[in-house]
């Protein structure tokens, strides 16, 4: 995965260079100080990925992404900013991430699987780009790719209906329901109007590849049709349905699977209306690592399981059996010292948060392991 980093400030290059090169798969193939030289970079060389500062003297790294969206459509932006007032405009141009300097590793690190992620399924994509023209991801975030590259939406709240029907595919949704889901904090004369407008949006963002039609209308209200596209939702939930039973013979197509999930639905979007689903969604994955944590340690693949099992206590510190499987998982490789960190962190947790000890069962294996 080949990425460039523009940022003014050399010693960013630096930093991003060398941790960047942390990950075997990534390929750092340029450094800039300004926009002008990086797109004339980009208009000779491939990269898949962009790492930029937004605070820049001349263009900015906002005025950047809005050009080499036309340019450039399949590169994907990383903002890497000082100042945090500009999330909403970066993920309204599809960014796909949003980081705070100083950057750390592990934040970076999330960054890097959620490029990876995407960057492994646009391959799959092209190979399979006859039978499967449209490919959406909607875990992470929400994007649209097609042959012309990604649909650039137009405004916030027609991305955020694209969603709302994407949950009800194949349905009609009334008119009435999707106001009261999706502009209910709005006066009913304002609601109706902004519904028409993005409707409209939406459908001038699908135009461009040839999907204006998927967006169907009738007296009842509005429904998306889709045929033979693939959807990241639908392709993780059924490979968790598939691999219902985790063992050797399948267990490198769990891990490949659990790499899908790369974000909860929606990502930072944080549509108030997809609150259930983002909930079902995060617990169907949790239990799905947990199992597959658990066939790990049977096959004493203790880095792969402790790799799996830090995503998820990095979501929920105070999930009891994640900190259980992690234990065990530092102390099958006799790494006394994350072993002891980690149950020192959720110790703390517990206390902040809810004012409690860790059970009495937790305080005893983490003994026994000790000892051990």
């Amino acid at each position: 995965m080949k990425v460039i980093v523009i940022d003014d400030e050399k010693a960013m290059h630096y930093i991003m260079n060398k941790m960047l090169g942390k990950f075997s798969d990534v390929d750092v193939v340029g450094c800039f100080g300004d926009t002008p030289s990086a797109i004339q970079y980009l208009d000779e060389h491939e990269v898949h990925v962009a790492y930029v500062d937004i605070s820049m003297p001349g263009e900015t790294g906002i005025q950047f992404a809005e050009r080499i969206a036309q340019l450039k459509p399949e590169l994907h932006i990383v903002f890497v900013t000082s100042h945090d007032e500009y999330a909403l405009h970066a993920f309204e141009l599809a960014a796909l991430d949003y980081m705070m300097k100083p950057v750390n590793l592990e934040r970076l690190g999330t960054s890097v699987e959620r490029a990876r992620a995407l960057f492994h399924s646009q391959e799959t994509a092209a190979a399979e780009s006859d039978s499967n023209p449209v490919r959406i991801y909607a875990l992470g975030g929400l994007e649209v790719q097609t042959a012309h590259g990604n649909v650039k939406w137009i405004s916030r709240k027609s991305a955020e209906l694209f969603g709302y029907l994407l949950l009800h595919r194949g349905r009609v949704v009334s008119r009435v329901r999707i106001i009261a889901d999706v502009f209910g904090d709005m006066p009913p004369s304002n609601a109706e109007k902004y519904l028409n407008t993005s409707i409209y949006h939406l459908r001038k963002a699908l135009e461009p590849h040839g999907l204006k039609s998927i967006i169907q209308s009738d007296s009842e209200g509005y429904r998306l049709q889709l045929a033979d596209a693939c959807i990241d939702v639908v392709e993780f939930e059924g490979n968790v349905k598939r691999l219902a039973q985790i063992d050797s013979s399948n267990l490198e197509e769990a891990l490949e699977s659990e790499t899908q999930y790369v974000g909860d639905l929606f990502g930072e979007r944080g549509f108030g209306w997809a609150l259930n689903e983002v909930e079902r969604l995060s617990a169907l994955y949790t239990d799905f690592v947990k199992k597959l944590a658990n066939v790990l340690l049977e096959q004493h693949e203790e880095d792969a399981a402790i790799r799996t099992l830090n995503k998820l206590f990095n979501r929920n510190e105070l999930d009891e059996e994640t900190v259980r499987l992690l234990l065990q998982a530092y102390a099958a490789k006799q790494d006394q010292e994350s072993l002891e960190a980690l149950y020192q962190r959720h110790v703390t947790v517990l206390r902040e948060e809810l004012d409690i000890e860790p059970a009495k069962e937790l305080e005893a294996l983490y003994a026994k392991l000790l000892a051990q």
